[in-house]
């Protein structure tokens, strides 16, 4: 059973409107430094990435023992950590050499909560669709989808949504001229096919319930909303009707954090509640903090299910950061709280 320790205090959070763009309280995140997932074979999923993506290797570690077993909520666990870089982005793929996790429900649907992707920019959707095609990825969209011109906030976007080999989502997307950051549009490597990472995307419930987590306690700041639907939208996210209300979030540097609401269908199923870190479902984000104490004392005061039992110190700093913990937004994704 995943290790949620409730911890239960009397210190409420002041709330805000979904359309305030700032918090007034000291951003406590930093930086999202990367997304992390957990793989079945390190050695396949290292292949897919960098010679189907592109992604270089930064990284290859193998960690074990006390520190590591709080901070995960995974007992006698042995992990081994491979971090990839694509453009300035990063992602942290963990292998769990024992004990082995679940894999992923073979009929989970975008709209279920422990929905969660990268969205991957790309110089050209029509080359990059075809490269995939090429290396027999498994489709979860119908194919590429541009998004309609009567949506002003994402028109002319063009998307698709495949799996890795272990069935993770993941995006390709490509922005029109004026829309997403400016970087994305004047690349340095004009033959790059493969851009970098712009966001991950979860499932949420209640965006504003989300909002109280992301933005009020952790500081993010709201950069975008939009409420996208009809048939690219279906198409896209491979769920008839679906109806989604898009709400985007981002620390001072990183990839963003989306929020996926679906308004219509309402019948994705929540995480379950023994979900563990060694589970191929298991996402958590890095987040980088000043004072892990601070945060971890504002997660309690806002009555939060951490998976670790208070901040971690990391003795061997192996993964680059000194201490941390994990703890859970209101749907369950993880987020990884650490101090380098």
């Amino acid at each position: 059973m995943l290790l949620v320790v409730c911890f239960l205090a009397a210190i409420g959070l002041p709330t805000q409107t979904a359309q305030a763009q700032t918090s007034p309280i000291q951003a406590l995140i930093t930086e999202v430094a990367a997304v992390g997932m957990t793989v079945s074979d390190m050695d396949r999923a290292v292949d897919f990435y960098s010679k189907v993506l592109s992604f270089e290797k930064v990284s290859d570690v193998e960690v074990w023992g006390n520190d590591y077993e709080r901070l995960q909520g995974v007992f006698g666990l042995r992990m081994r950590v491979v971090r990839l870089r694509l453009g300035e982005e990063f992602i942290e793929l963990t292998e769990y050499l024992a004990p082995k996790g679940r894999p992923i429900p073979v009929d989970s649907r975008s709209n279920d909560r422990w929905f969660q992707h990268i969205a991957i920019i790309v110089s050209d959707m029509d080359r990059a669709y075809q490269r995939l095609r090429r290396h027999k990825v498994e489709h979860a969209s119908s194919g590429p989808q541009r998004l309609p011109d009567w949506n002003a906030n994402a028109a002319g976007i063009r998307a698709f949504y495949f799996k890795d080999p272990d069935g993770h989502h993941l995006e390709v997307l490509q922005f029109p001229p004026g829309k997403g950051d400016p970087k994305w549009h004047r690349s340095v490597d004009q033959e790059a096919l493969f851009l970098g990472i712009d966001h991950t995307a979860i499932v949420v419930a209640d965006t504003d319930a989300s909002l109280k987590f992301y933005r009020d306690l952790l500081g993010l700041k709201v950069t975008g909303e939009s409420e996208n639907h009809g048939t690219e939208q279906e198409h896209l996210n491979n769920v008839f009707g679906a109806r989604l209300r898009i709400t985007s979030l981002r620390a001072a540097s990183g990839p963003g954090i989306e929020f996926l609401e679906y308004v219509a269908p309402r019948g994705g199923r929540p995480i379950p509640v023994d979900h563990r870190a060694n589970d191929l479902a298991h996402w958590q984000t890095t987040l980088v903090t000043r004072d892990a104490s601070a945060a971890a004392q504002r997660g309690l005061a806002a009555k939060h299910a951490f998976v670790t039992p208070g901040v971690v110190p990391l003795r061997e700093r192996t993964l680059g950061v000194t201490k941390g913990f994990l703890i859970q937004d209101p749907d369950g994704h993880v987020m990884q709280v650490v101090e380098r």
